[in-house]
């Protein structure tokens, strides 16, 4: 399911492994060997990160969006799907 981070970004929701705040040292520094091993997307459109999406394939993606709004965006689509898959299942029967 595809979800959006702002400003016209689309990610994947299903690669998605951790949503974190930018704030902390650790994450800083994972952030910036990211950007020099060419893998991190800043998809921040040149606002202030606000937070950072860790994916399956070890990118880093950087949001001008709270990991809170993220995550309820990612908790609803998945709602969304389930509700769907239910959905289907009721029709079969």
């Amino acid at each position: 399911m595809l979800i959006h981070i702002g400003f016209g970004n689309i990610v994947n929701s299903s690669k998605i492994i951790a949503i974190v705040s930018p704030e902390s040292a650790p994450v800083k520094r994972m952030v910036q060997s990211a950007r020099e091993k060419g893998i991190a997307i800043d998809a921040t459109q040149g606002r202030k990160t606000k937070s950072v999406l860790v994916m399956e394939n070890s990118q880093v993606v950087l949001s001008a969006l709270l990991p809170e709004t993220i995550a309820g965006r990612v908790q609803g689509s998945a709602q969304m799907q389930e509700e769907s898959s239910v959905e289907g299942t009721d029709e079969r029967q």
